[in-house]
């Protein structure tokens, strides 16, 4: 017999396989996903989801897609969480120190509460990233928020309403644009290409079937 758990999607009880992810057990309750799914690969972040454990009082977050399911778990998904991102011109723009006062002044009021750090799916150090940016250390900001997927489980939880995700983003987007060394080989294969140098190739790629092309994939030689 296949172990079998309770949990409850939305309020309602379902005994599900134990081995199932969320995501795969909320299928297997007959929920077809048209929202909070994506890659199911936990790359995405389109799959947030907040779940508390009968009988604990903690509040937790997840990617639905990467967590398995308990005994006891009330779950709630959050398939879009509204973050705050300003509109700004990354050609106008420079890292100064005054850009994050500029475009995202209510980081200066987080209050050391650390629930974004507790919150955060991918086990980032939230709160130390955003004191980068409060210091205007976007390098250092870029390189703690480089595996954030923007689920928006911190901005969910933060008392001073600061969109983390879009504070990381400016951070990553300004140390590529003007602090990190460029990338010369980038800029020659982009010249590359606009010149055709791989039209043929790509069209070659495209009349080629799907498991060709999935096992070219596979196979293919990865820079280490």
């Amino acid at each position: 017999m296949q172990e079998m758990v309770n949990v409850y999607f939305f309020g309602k009880k379902y005994s599900v396989p134990a081995d199932l992810t969320i995501m795969t057990a909320m299928e297997y309750a007959g929920y077809t996903l048209k929202r909070g799914c994506g890659c199911r690969h936990g790359f995405c972040g389109a799959c947030a989801t907040i779940y508390r454990i009968k009988g604990q009082n903690e509040l937790k977050t997840c990617l639905a897609c990467q967590t398995q399911v308990q005994e006891g778990m009330y779950v709630a998904s959050i398939p879009f969480f509204p973050t705050d991102k300003r509109t700004y011109d990354i050609e106008e723009i420079r890292p100064t120190e005054q850009i994050m006062m500029e475009l995202y002044p209510e980081i200066y009021s987080c209050i050391g509460c650390n629930a974004c750090t507790k919150a955060c799916t991918q086990n980032l150090n939230v709160m130390q990233y955003i004191a980068y940016a409060q210091r205007g250390e976007f390098e250092k900001c870029a390189e703690e928020s480089f595996d954030c997927v923007s689920c928006g489980c911190c901005s969910v939880r933060c008392p001073a309403g600061i969109s983390h995700p879009m504070v990381g983003l400016l951070a990553r987007r300004l140390t590529g644009k003007y602090i990190a060394p460029e990338a010369k080989h980038l800029t020659e294969r982009v010249e590359e290409i606009h010149k055709g140098a791989y039209d043929e190739l790509i069209e070659q790629i495209m009349q080629k079937p799907i498991t060709e092309m999935q096992e070219l994939y596979n196979n293919r030689e990865i820079e280490k």
